[in-house]
């Protein structure tokens, strides 16, 4: 889709819709402008046929529709005149009025018919017909109507997205403007992902002042709910809050200090000592990471009776899997069998994925049914092909779905419903988070066995707290850690080379290895151009390594050498525009049929069905990776491993290219092939975390396209932001 000319106006009747989005009021309709009609898209929620929309924004050409009319704002206006009126009651807008409906109004009270409707429904049961009781229904449907039209007209006003209108409505039902005046800061709530400073823009313009404690509350909440959650704390320290928060709204502690304290007393936060800290907690944070404990606690102490022919076991295990256990290896897998939880970890090369083979096998033997899981799709499309079974997400398997009256996520499974295994496995445990782990714990079965499987080196979970570290430097769970590196993997370099940077030594990058190499370049451009060269003819030729199997990571989303750049770069080369092949602008990029892309946020109530039909299901994640297989004039479809989702316009901005994605990104995956680009980034990027686990990313070969010095900057700087986390303290009181 392509700009046609700069922004422009134009005014006139919604003659039909053609597509309208209920959840986020997307829409495409038809709009009569003096005679000629045109097609609008963009988000009009509660739009009906016979509305007059003055519209501003701008005209495109779509690919398949030609040109049409983009909405960034729109301005309603109730239908005028007997002809527009008919039109609109008689498209249906209205429940309960149709056509016949439409003309015995109109009959009745002319061009009144609307202003009896919402303001003098007893009238309406003087028509033939018409009870009372339908009177009062019709009455009501027409007021919900107004309702959304309002809302979308303060909303419209005061430069606020009018998707909002749709959440808001679902929040408050019909006295959402009114609840909005009376609060705007709580636009800033999760599932609205406003910014504060709009928020706070909005209240001051309705009359809240500077330092009214309505303000200044929902500055301490705000501080609590992004900036502490966005960094992976479960709690601030008392004294960093109100630090934050006046620095936030420009007003002193003092002020904040008695507004903290009043909203500790209504239980809207918590306070409690924790780690050496004064901790101030929201109360979901407080809840999951003190019931984290107590389970943990619970399981930790649990002592179970293994099999008594424990050896005989073990032995026709290494038997049927042609191995023999390393004296580490078998205490983890003798440990599985006595212990309700354990943790297993340990770095590249160690033997992780034998020790969890013979757990399972273990399992089994014991007639256990046990779950498979790990964090991302991918991470369990990894650990199902190494175990030789099915896995699934962390998410898929509490069957989740978000409830239709806060629009916020919920899970299937729970204390009420529990998961049906015996076992469950987790892989990856370094990037759970606090909630997703306490939502797990509250789902599984009194005696039923949790395996904890991970690398507490890589980075940490984007969400709040440090669970795996917290639960393995609290001494409490039991644990076995993999140290020896054995014989096979000691022969690759990316394996040894991880270990070297895990200890805080350099790799010798001028020994280029059998599966370990270092391309020195100095400026962007030319790493760029280098990237994409091994992407598009080197590797695919000289190694027969495939693009499609090569992921190049980056530290940094932005500069020359962040995904951004090497994002364009790469779908240049590898999937050029052509005659015939579908593309789609959203934003800055243009998705093409056949480019590689990411789900960047979970969408717990979007259907994919599997090639064929046969199977089809819920929900994509963050960090799902797949191929556009199609562009159909609106609609773009994604292959995800076979799963097939189909995304409208309005759902574009939760995908990005992924031909480079963040090392963050690339947690839990595995390729056969990984570049990584290490030139330039902020300090807080570069680290020895971050390169430790773009190395540990990489199967089969591991390149780095670069200057040596970053690479040295990045194995000196141990730099780990610091995490506010009471799970470690609150294990060790469990004991």
């Amino acid at each position: 889709m392509e700009a046609l000319e700069q922004t422009n106006q134009v005014e006139g009747t919604v003659s039909s819709l053609i597509f309208q989005n209920e959840e986020n009021g997307y829409t495409i309709l038809r709009l009569d402008v003096k005679g000629e009609e045109i097609t609008v898209v963009g988000t009009m929620p509660g739009v009906s046929p016979g509305e007059y929309l003055a519209v501003e924004g701008g005209w495109v050409r779509h690919a398949t529709y030609g040109v049409q009319f983009k909405a960034e704002t729109v301005e309603r206006r109730l239908p005028q005149g007997l002809k527009e009126i008919y039109h609109y009651l008689a498209s249906g807008a209205v429940k309960g009025v149709g056509k016949a409906t439409a003309r015995l109004l109109l009959e009745e009270f002319g061009e009144e018919a609307l202003t009896v409707l919402e303001e003098h429904p007893e009238q309406l049961s003087k028509i033939r017909g018409i009870t009372p009781k339908r009177a009062r229904q019709m009455s009501e449907a027409f007021r919900q109507q107004m309702g959304m039209r309002r809302l979308i007209e303060f909303l419209g006003a005061h430069q606020l997205p009018l998707e909002l209108a749709v959440s808001l409505r679902r929040s408050y039902g019909d006295v959402a403007l009114e609840v909005l005046k009376a609060n705007p800061y709580l636009l800033v709530n999760e599932e609205y992902e406003v910014e504060f400073s709009q928020a706070d823009a909005l209240a001051l313009s309705l009359g809240v002042g500077p330092e009214d404690p309505q303000r200044l509350e929902a500055g301490l909440i705000f501080e609590m709910a992004h900036n502490n959650v966005n960094n992976g704390h479960t709690f601030l320290p008392h004294r960093k809050l109100v630090e934050a928060t006046s620095a936030l709204l420009e007003v002193s502690g003092e002020l904040l200090e008695e507004c903290l304290e009043s909203l500790i007393q209504r239980g809207e936060l918590e306070e409690e000592p924790v780690a050496g800290q004064d901790g101030i907690y929201l109360p979901a944070l407080y809840e999951a990471e003190c019931f984290i404990a107590r389970r943990i606690g619970e399981m930790s102490r649990a002592e179970l009776c293994p099999p008594e022919d424990l050896d005989r076991v073990l032995g026709q295990i290494q038997s049927r899997q042609h191995i023999t256990y390393a004296p580490e290896q078998r205490r983890a897998v003798e440990l599985a069998a006595q212990r309700q939880v354990m943790l297993l970890t340990g770095g590249p090369g160690t033997g992780k994925t034998t020790c969890l083979r013979g757990v399972l096998a273990l399992f089994e033997t014991m007639g256990l049914e046990t779950a498979l899981s790990a964090p991302t799709g991918r991470a369990a499309k990894r650990l199902g092909e190494l175990c030789g079974t099915e896995a699934s997400t962390i998410h898929r398997l509490l069957e989740t779905g978000f409830d239709p009256q806060t629009g916020r996520l919920v899970f299937t499974h729970n204390s009420y419903d529990p998961i049906k295994a015996d076992a469950v496995i987790v892989d990856e445990t370094s990037m759970v988070d606090v909630p997703l782990m306490a939502a797990l714990l509250d789902a599984l079965e009194g005696d039923c066995r949790l395996v904890l499987v991970g690398d507490p080196d890589q980075l940490p979970s984007v969400g709040p707290g440090n669970l795996f570290g917290d639960l393995i430097r609290s001494q409490v769970v039991p644990t076995i850690r993999l140290t020896e590196i054995f014989r096979q993997a000691a022969q690759s370099a990316i394996v040894r080379n991880a270990h070297l940077v895990n200890r805080g030594e350099v790799p010798n990058l001028r020994k280029n290895d059998n599966d370990f190499f270092f391309l020195y370049r100095r400026d962007p451009r030319g790493a760029v151009e280098t990237i994409v060269d091994l992407c598009r003819r080197r590797l695919p030729e000289r190694l027969g390594i495939p693009a499609d199997q090569i992921q190049v990571l980056s530290p940094t989303r932005r500069r020359g050498t962040g995904t951004g750049a090497l994002n364009q770069a790469l779908q240049a080369a590898l999937n050029p525009p052509l005659e015939g092949k579908g593309e789609r602008r959203f934003g800055d990029w243009v998705f093409r049929a056949g480019d590689r892309v990411m789900q960047v946020r979970n969408n717990y109530d979007i259907l994919w069905r599997e090639e064929g039909g046969l199977r089809s299901g819920m929900g994509m994640f963050n960090g799902d990776i797949g191929v556009i297989r199609s562009i159909d004039g609106e609609v773009i479809t994604v292959d995800f491993d076979g799963k097939a989702v189909e995304y409208s316009p309005d759902m574009l901005g939760e995908l990005e290219p992924a031909f480079a994605v963040t090392v963050h990104k690339a947690q839990g995956s595995e390729y056969r092939a990984v570049i990584l680009a290490a030139l330039e980034g902020a300090p807080m990027l570069m680290t020895r975390g971050v390169l430790y686990t773009a190395i540990t990313r990489a199967k089969e070969l591991f390149i780095v396209v670069g200057d040596e010095q970053t690479v040295e900057r990045m194995v000196a700087n141990d730099r780990q932001t610091r995490r506010y986390s009471g799970l470690r303290s609150r294990l060790v009181k469990e004991k």
